[in-house]
């Protein structure tokens, strides 16, 4: 971008960076970029804006938290190689990762020559297929996923059965974990935990560091969820409301913080009615939206893109942070099940 060419607007600078308007806005907020206002009042970029923004753009790639991004920009380039290791370490898991699995095809091709075909398991899915049949209140429909990518979301209105759903999924996978609303209901077990698994409470200070870094705050809450979320031996993790005693900067900072793990990490299932958590613009490919409609119909996958079926019974659900605090431990009662 020459210096001669125009102001871009917000929309059309996110679209050139690659990022959303959303995050944008985020940057400005914590004072990593200041874009030129109009004599009407609106946000413009010129060209030593867009540069600075692809500094911003460049260093979050690498996984840094916005605080470390703004020490970097401010000549204080300690985070950068702390980043940059970490970045490195990812790099490789993900090289062995990808090594492993042209050692499976270099295998397969061999038993190809010498007149097999074990095709079956040629790109074993990381995780088996779940099929299961749909508890009370549904109808016992038949429920199947194929697999579960790194993240996937789970939401529907109260009553809607989608914390059965949940159990359900956790119950239907073998070693995978139901983290329940009670995770910080006894803190001194959960220091304890910490204090007893050395490897465990490195993870969860590192998190928390990073966390530190986009916003979040110390809190039980938030202890209490990284000491199960940064446990490495479930297969698969289903947290209950993952909103729960979380304001909307540490709800924000999680999730950053959750897309950044590396490929080999467990899937996440995360329960929630938050837009913080769920933001619908900023769901990625890889990742999944579960939706349990209130009528009881069977749940289905929704595409989070305007129009795509599900898409606004889904975003009439979600709330900010403050309207969701208003709701917290609100449950839909239901009578029993009969027979």
């Amino acid at each position: 971008m020459r210096s001669s060419d125009p102001f871009l607007t917000a929309s059309e600078a996110a679209a050139r960076l690659g990022i959303s308007v959303k995050a944008l806005r985020l940057y400005e907020a914590r004072g990593l970029i200041a874009p030129v206002r109009t004599v009407a009042g609106w946000r413009t970029y010129g060209a030593i804006q867009m540069a600075r923004a692809r500094e911003i753009v460049a260093l979050r790639a690498l996984g840094l938290s916005l605080a470390q991004v703004g020490d970097v920009l401010d000549g204080r380039p300690a985070a950068l190689a702390a980043a940059l290791d970490s970045h490195q370490q990812t790099l490789e898991r993900e090289l062995r990762l990808v090594g492993e699995r042209l050692a499976r095809v270099a295998a397969k091709r061999l038993q190809l020559q010498q007149g097999s075909t074990p095709v079956a398991d040629l790109l074993a899915p990381r995780m088996p297929a779940i099929a299961f049949d749909l508890p009370w209140p549904w109808g016992g429909e038949r429920f199947s996923l194929e697999a579960l990518g790194p993240l996937s979301f789970l939401s529907g209105p109260l009553g809607s059965g989608k914390t059965r759903l949940a159990q359900r999924i956790a119950a239907a996978v073998p070693g995978a974990l139901f983290v329940g609303l009670d995770r910080a209901s006894d803190m001194s077990a959960v220091r304890q935990r910490l204090n007893a698994d050395a490897g465990l409470s490195a993870r969860v200070e590192a998190a928390l560091d990073w966390l530190t870094g986009e916003g979040a705050a110390h809190c039980d809450a938030l202890l209490a969820l990284l000491a199960c979320l940064e446990d490495e031996r479930p297969s698969v993790m289903v947290v209950d409301l993952v909103e729960q005693g979380l304001d909307q900067p540490d709800q924000e900072a999680l999730v950053a913080y959750l897309r950044r793990r590396t490929p080999d990490a467990p899937p996440l299932v995360l329960m929630t009615r938050s837009t913080a958590i769920l933001d619908l613009e900023l769901v990625g490919a890889t990742e999944t939206i579960l939706y349990c409609p209130a009528n009881h119909a069977p749940p289905m996958i929704v595409k989070p893109w305007p129009g795509a079926p599900g898409r606004e019974a889904l975003a009439s659900c979600l709330a900010a942070p403050q309207v969701r605090a208003r709701t917290e431990g609100v449950v839909a009662m239901r009578p029993p099940a009969v027979g």
